[in-house]
């Protein structure tokens, strides 16, 4: 038999987080973020669950060309723009929307032969310095592109560093607002901690909002908010089966480097998961885990191939019973992916991104 690890990706938690983005901005158009391939999860994964959404966004053209392969005739936008004079080619083809955040994209499109206008996101940078025009060149990059021939409608958009907390978006916000005064187009300026905690701003919601980390159900904003307070649920379980249980004696070692050391007897349970298969090899002892839908923790370190779990909690649990490294677990049990992320000092998002090729990942509900 294969080995007993597997990623499942559920199709109807990705439709309902979807759904909660529409519930908190519900006059906003919404750009589904599929980038990373869609998280980790893969996109051709993820369509199904996600094509309720108005648009797909993403980074790159192979991507692009992946989504329009499973179907999709709507918009599609390119968070970062092109990379050399050569993509609006593909743009062109594929009738993709782009992000212009520099002089140097706006001088391709320039030089860019096509019998069809290009739909353009202008990008200004509002605080976080990476990438957008900064307030005081914003409307002089605007009359250049709709100077041009090649261009259709420019669209308005900036990216917010701080809006997982609340005062975060008070000055980018109105430094966008100041900058874009009087020009026409559609604006989008809310990403997934905008969306949850400020739409109500009709400045914020704008014309569409661009969830990302939401749609995957992780929270944003993790710990000040958990995804049962934005009602997320889960879209992405990491499970596997422990295929050896160990009898511990006061002071037998566990792992390498003798990281945990038994002070009393107990069991312990193998995991057949490690650092190769995107756990991370930072967790600690004591990251939560799910044996049999019941919670208990992992010992000693992470191993390439395995990990060690405490088998106090759960005496019933054997050979082949189940483990939840993440996700949705047996009988209703659940464990979301940040509290894991938390003791390894990282994000949902990694943990999402990081899932190993080696991973079975298939698709349920």
């Amino acid at each position: 038999m294969p080995r007993p690890i597997e990623a499942l990706i559920h199709t109807r938690a990705l439709s309902q987080n979807l759904q909660r983005a529409r519930q908190a901005a519900p006059d906003a158009r919404v750009w589904a973020v599929v980038k990373a391939n869609a998280y980790g999860h893969g996109i051709e994964h993820v369509y199904e669950g996600l094509r309720g959404a108005d648009g797909f966004a993403l980074l790159d053209l192979a991507e692009a060309e992946r989504v329009r392969r499973l179907g999709w005739r709507g918009p599609i936008l390119l968070l970062e723009g092109t990379f050399e004079a050569r993509d609006l080619e593909l743009c062109s083809r594929l009738n993709l929307w782009h992000a212009v955040h520099c002089d140097e994209q706006i001088s391709w499109l320039a030089a860019h032969k096509t019998q069809v206008p290009h739909r353009v996101f202008l990008k200004m940078n509002s605080g976080m310095n990476r990438l957008g025009f900064r307030r005081d060149a914003f409307r002089a990059a605007w009359a250049r592109l709709n100077a041009l021939p090649q261009v259709d409608e420019i669209s308005l958009m900036t990216h917010f560093s701080d809006a997982d907390t609340a005062a975060g978006i008070t000055q980018p916000l109105a430094d966008f607002e100041a900058a874009t005064a009087d020009l026409p187009g559609e604006r989008s300026v809310g990403n997934s901690a905008a969306t949850l905690r400020h739409a109500a701003d009709a400045r914020v919601a704008a014309d569409w909002v661009r969830p990302g980390i939401m749609l995957y159900g992780s929270a944003p904003d993790y710990p000040e908010h958990d995804i049962a307070h934005w009602q997320l649920q889960p879209t992405m379980t990491l499970r596997s089966r422990l295929i050896a249980v160990q009898a511990l004696h006061p002071g037998d070692r566990v792992g390498y480097g003798s990281a945990f050391v038994a002070d009393a007897p107990m069991r312990l349970g193998v995991v057949a998961c490690g650092y190769a298969d995107g756990y991370p090899r930072l967790c600690p002892t004591g990251t939560p885990v799910l044996v049999d839908g019941v919670r208990t923790r992992t010992l000693g370190r992470v191993s390439m191939d395995m990990i060690t779990v405490d088998l106090e909690p759960v005496p019933q649990a054997a050979p082949g019973s189940e483990v939840t490294l993440w996700g949705e677990g047996p009988g209703g049990s659940r464990l979301p992916i940040d509290e894991v992320a938390r003791t390894a000092g990282t994000l949902g998002y990694e943990l999402m991104c990081a899932l190993a090729p080696r991973v079975p990942v298939r698709t349920v509900d």
